[in-house]
């Protein structure tokens, strides 16, 4: 990990749990990592518990489901932190529904998390490691639902979301490699 040291992070997803966790290591690590969610304040109390540590963590306010947000942050983190290096797509969104009587309004919250945000967050992180010949990784943070069906009840379309996300991984991992690119993508 020493190679990422001073290089910079993205995490969505980062208010809390898995997302805080991963950005609280990646801090430890040495790098400067940008936590993105739609709770900054959380990021911002986290910032302040990890000062004085090797890296550091900034706090952007993002709606995955939102494309400008998006837009905006990735921007805002070009210019005010650097290039990025690593994208951590770890936002996810999971509702009480079901499929036979469900609400579709949540069923689209499920996928514009899940599927879409990750989608336009890994496109705009490629632009950037593009443009400055960075040869980054991508990671995005599954399920067990997502290669396996267990008996879930009232999951409803989020097993299809994260299988979505497998899928989509593999999918950019061989856009990449067909046009000569060394950004790697993994699952975890």
């Amino acid at each position: 990990m020493e190679r990422w040291k001073g290089k910079v992070a993205v995490v969505t997803g980062a208010s809390s749990g898995i997302g805080a966790a991963i950005s609280e290591q990646l801090v430890n690590l040495g790098m400067k990592v940008v936590g993105v969610a739609r709770r900054k304040e959380t990021i911002v109390a986290q910032a302040e518990k990890l000062k004085g540590r090797s890296g550091e963590l900034y706090a952007v306010k993002v709606d995955i489901c939102k494309e400008e947000d998006i837009l905006n942050a990735f921007s805002w983190i070009t210019e005010n932190v650097g290039p990025i290096h690593i994208l951590i797509n770890n936002a996810g969104a999971t509702y009480i529904t079901d499929l036979v009587n469900g609400d579709t309004s949540i069923w689209k919250s499920i996928f514009d998390t899940n599927v879409i945000g990750l989608c336009i967050a890994s496109r705009e992180a490629i632009k950037i490691m593009r443009a400055n010949n960075i040869h980054g990784h991508i990671v995005n943070i599954g399920s067990i639902v997502g290669p396996y069906l267990y008996h879930y009840p009232k999951a409803n379309v989020y097993p299809a979301s994260k299988r979505a996300l497998i899928a989509l991984s593999e999918t950019l991992r061989q856009e990449l490699n067909a046009i000569g690119s060394k950004i790697k993508v993994s699952v975890r």
